[in-house]
């Protein structure tokens, strides 16, 4: 490796001790570093090409794992009271496959089968939503949420 992708992979290593992230993001991130350097192009040029090396790296070391990645995540959004659809269209933006995504929530459903109720439980406490006022307007801040109308008209009578 050469001293310019030596300080790359380093500037990979520190964001992923601060922050979690999927392959593809890191790659964006990598992406976004290596045009604010002011060096040549050619040196930048040498710099792209090696990113997909030092994401291999980082996989083969298991710094940076996908599934990883998505169950941490998946369970922090589950306990933020957050909607089927928030949570895959959020994974799809972080460029993780969509059989990654399938498969997780096919585990998550396994261990809890009534995951989304209770998310929008947690939603709707949080937006301290009621039945007994504007049921119609409450109902739509649900449906804005991701959740759809039979979870959100039972989560409503439940309150």
């Amino acid at each position: 490796m050469s001293k310019s992708s030596l300080i790359l992979m380093k500037y990979a290593i520190d964001y992923l001790s601060k922050y979690s992230s999927s392959k593809a993001n890191l790659e964006i991130i990598l992406n976004k570093k290596i045009r604010r350097l002011k060096i040549e192009k050619k040196d930048k040029f040498f710099l792209y090409n090696s990113i997909e090396k030092i994401i291999n790296d980082l996989e083969k070391n298991n710094l940076i794992n996908d599934y990883n990645y998505i169950s941490s995540k998946f369970d922090l959004f589950f306990h933020q009271g957050k909607s089927r659809i928030f949570i895959k269209s959020f994974f799809q933006q972080k460029g993780i496959e969509k059989d990654v995504i399938d498969k997780t929530f096919e585990t998550f459903e396994k261990n809890n089968s009534n995951w989304e109720a209770e998310s929008a439980k947690i939603f709707a406490k949080k937006k301290r939503l009621s039945n007994d006022k504007d049921k119609e307007k409450n109902l739509s801040k649900l449906a804005r949420a991701g959740f759809n109308f039979e979870i959100s008209k039972k989560i409503l009578e439940d309150l």
